[in-house]
């Protein structure tokens, strides 16, 4: 249970936070232990995790602001281990150099830029560019939907909104969509829009796409028959004549270069035999 001192600092921040929030970080206190705060950081443009939606956990200390928070991001990003708590200078793994002056949009600004560098601490994982791209472009369906859990039970795994600390995939979204319910199903539209399925995350087949090309990307790929007798032929032939003599030349280079060597030396022996 909080303090008062804790409770009065988190509830103050929480208005704060709401008023002026940092840009791509938003945030709230759970409604049923104000020490439970959810984020949710928004990849920033020109990064790889651009359009990414992470969500994660700041579990603060009872004696808050004298102590830091353990903090965790739930979302997988190729950055962090989903659900690990981070050892950062902002977290509970350093409760001696936190500052009592740091607030939630402090910690969480500070989580952002350690996020977008490549510094590894206990938690972080290594990852391709291209891979974080992926789990970008995924992040929404896992959040929302618990890594495609939502619509099988996962053996072992019962559905819960306790033990928040230990988000995996397997819950069926059921964490995230009880703490971010209009985020949750913005994240249900988008994915309908864009045809995701929800068991994989992969995108569904368009069933009213066209099967074939469009008349003009066929034109394009089709040789120029021209349009009136005779054009289409006449360059077909020359391409297939031209083709063929850059074959046999390639084919020949080795005769013909001792040819060209041979007629050389011939020649140089006639000139002298004519000058002697």
């Amino acid at each position: 249970m909080a303090t008062k001192a804790a409770f009065k600092r988190l509830t103050r921040e929480y208005q704060n936070i709401q008023k002026n929030p940092p840009p791509f970080i938003i945030a709230h206190p759970s409604e049923t232990n104000i020490l439970e705060w959810h984020y949710v950081l928004t990849g920033p443009p020109g990064t790889p995790y651009e359009n990414g939606q992470y969500w994660g956990t700041l579990m603060f200390p009872p004696e808050y602001p004298f102590a830091p928070p353990a903090i965790r991001m739930h979302t997988p990003s190729g950055r962090f281990q989903p659900s690990t708590r981070l050892c950062l200078s902002i977290s509970d793994f350093h409760p001696k150099s936190f500052n009592p002056a740091w607030e939630v949009s402090t910690i969480l600004i500070g989580l952002l830029s350690f996020m977008t560098s490549e510094e590894m601490t206990t938690g972080s994982v290594s990852a391709s560019e291209s891979e974080r791209r992926v789990l970008a472009a995924r992040s929404r369906w896992w959040n929302s939907t618990g890594g495609g859990s939502h619509s099988s039970a996962t053996p072992g795994v019962t559905k819960t909104t306790k033990g928040i600390n230990n988000v995996k995939a397997g819950d069926g979204g059921l964490k995230f969509r009880t703490e971010w319910p209009e985020l949750d199903q913005e994240n249900w539209a988008w994915m309908k829009e864009h045809r995701i399925d929800t068991s994989t995350g992969q995108i569904l087949p368009d069933p009213n796409a066209p099967t074939k090309c469009s008349p003009e990307t066929s034109a394009l790929r089709r040789r120029p028959n021209g349009s009136a007798p005779g054009i289409g032929a006449v360059m077909e032939g020359g391409h297939v004549a031209r083709e063929a003599g850059q074959s046999w030349a390639r084919r020949n280079r080795l005769w013909i270069g001792l040819a060209v060597l041979f007629g050389y030396a011939l020649l140089s022996r006639l000139v002298s035999d004519v000058q002697g």
